[in-house]
């Protein structure tokens, strides 16, 4: 699933001793773009001295960001009101203490302008790039500059390393991450599994021993739907994606998304077939719609739907799903004592523990001025991540310094828990890493296949992996 189409659905100085963590198991190191940047980069302590004199009155937090004051930066992103405020609210004492006024531009046609603005000389000084791949594409074109070292210190204290990893582009890093989103969660009611005398299961197999009590009960314990539009089958994506996970771990996982694992192999198959036991077992789905075959036909944002009046037990789904809950039922309360809620969808095997499948966006630079410098690492400081989290709508980060008391939405205080996890596995989105005629093409069409006609498995991987461009 694209990301633009999944939108749709403590004071810390910065640049301080950082974490030495090790990229190995992500297939990347940031060695050379640590020594690229910080050669252009001023350090903390330059940055801090460029300001000068004393620091006013609460505005100590900013000191290391001073000395550029009357400059401005320009950002771009794909984020529109009234969510742009938000950022602006948080980012506001910033812009105050430092004299640095950052200009929010958003625009719904921000992966068609970005690139032409860049062709044409007129980029912006910062943007929120959502995919690695776009990040990619755009430095093969010479758009992005190299992080400064002060933003490369923070990823490596307060980020899992994969996320640095996924800011790189061959071996230099470019962005920290600004908002996260997490895929594994499963919704469920808390007042249905309180009536019933159901517990939130913790590990694969009492998931399962808790389905078949929902069977015995008379409830089908899963519910889904895959059909979006000309997107229809990205949910199934996902569900294939937290197997793969969750089975083969993170680097048989990287593996696929280079297709040096190929959809055809054991490893995938296998994970297919978990899935079938799972999201193709009669007696488990689809509650509330039909049979097996109406997953290919139920909107994905209708899916969730029956779990309100027990007709279905569960459904896995991302984060962003808590927006469809005020649709179905006015007032509905999302939390751990509410109407609904969601918990982590658990580990399947132990050597491969808390994996999590997510996304998010990357605060890239296309220019290295010392106030865009400041601007960057501002953004990707814990103190920013901790007053935009403090904003209400459900925002995100993975940065491990916003204390999870800050969150006042219980879903994105229950995301951070798992997104901030430095010992956990976090991978993107795979069909966001492959190339668009797979990931946003062969494999939306042949799930649905799979699930609406029965396609056989051996089938649908085929063509999935004959459709990997030839180079």
């Amino acid at each position: 699933m694209t990301a633009s189409m999944r939108r749709r659905g403590a004071t810390i100085l910065v640049g301080g001793v950082a974490a030495t963590m090790l990229l190995a198991a992500c297939g990347g190191s940031s060695s050379s773009s640590e020594s690229s940047s910080e050669a252009a980069a001023p350090s903390e302590s330059a940055m801090a001295s460029e300001g000068g004199g004393d620091v006013a009155a609460g505005c100590e937090a900013y000191a290391a960001y001073m000395g550029n004051e009357g400059t401005s930066v320009t950002l771009f992103t794909s984020v529109l009101p009234p969510e742009q405020q938000r950022y602006e609210d948080a980012w506001k004492p910033f812009e105050d203490c430092t004299g640095i006024d950052i200009v929010y531009e958003g625009s719904d046609q921000f992966e068609a302008q970005l690139p032409t603005r860049i062709a044409g000389g007129n980029a912006p000084d910062l943007a929120w790039i959502p995919q690695p791949g776009l990040l990619a594409k755009l430095v093969q074109q010479g758009g992005p500059v190299p992080a400064p070292q002060s933003v490369a210190d923070n990823v490596d204290q307060y980020w899992n390393p994969a996320w640095k990893a996924y800011g790189s582009v061959d071996g230099t890093f470019y962005g920290a991450p600004n908002s996260s989103n997490m895929k594994s969660f499963v919704w469920y009611s808390p007042k249905v599994f309180a009536e019933k005398g159901y517990t939130v299961p913790t590990t694969w197999d009492e998931l399962f021993a808790l389905s078949d009590q929902m069977v015995a009960d008379g409830i089908k314990p899963w519910c889904g739907g895959i059909e979006s539009g000309g997107a229809t089958g990205w949910p199934a994506t996902d569900w294939l994606e937290q197997v793969v996970l969750r089975t083969q771990g993170g680097d048989v996982y990287d593996q696929w998304v280079a297709h040096e694992v190929l959809f055809n192999s054991p490893q995938i198959t296998e994970a297919m077939d978990t899935i079938s036991g799972w999201m193709k077992n009669p007696d488990y789905v689809n509650g509330g719609f039909g049979n097996v075959q109406t997953i290919a036909t139920t909107a994905f944002q209708d899916a969730g739907k029956p779990i309100l009046d027990a007709k279905c037990g569960m459904l896995q789904q991302a984060s962003f799903y808590a927006a469809q809950w005020e649709s179905f039922q006015p007032g509905a309360v999302v939390a751990e004592d509410g109407d609904v809620f969601a918990f982590f969808l658990p580990q399947i095997k132990d050597e491969f523990p808390n994996p999590v499948v997510g996304g998010g966006e990357f605060t890239t630079a296309f220019s290295d001025r010392p106030e865009v410098q400041a601007a960057q690492t501002y953004l990707s400081s814990a103190e920013y991540a901790t007053a935009r989290a403090a904003q209400p709508g459900g925002w995100v980060s993975a940065n491990s310094g916003v204390p999870l008391d800050t969150y006042t939405d219980a879903i994105a205080k229950l995301s951070a828990q798992f997104l901030t996890d430095p010992n956990g596995i976090f991978r993107f989105d795979a069909s966001d890493l492959m190339p668009a005629a797979v990931g946003a093409g062969a494999e939306w069409t042949q799930m649905t296949a799979w699930f609406g006609e029965d396609k056989p498995t051996a089938d649908v991987l085929q063509a999935i992996d004959d459709a990997w461009p030839a180079s």
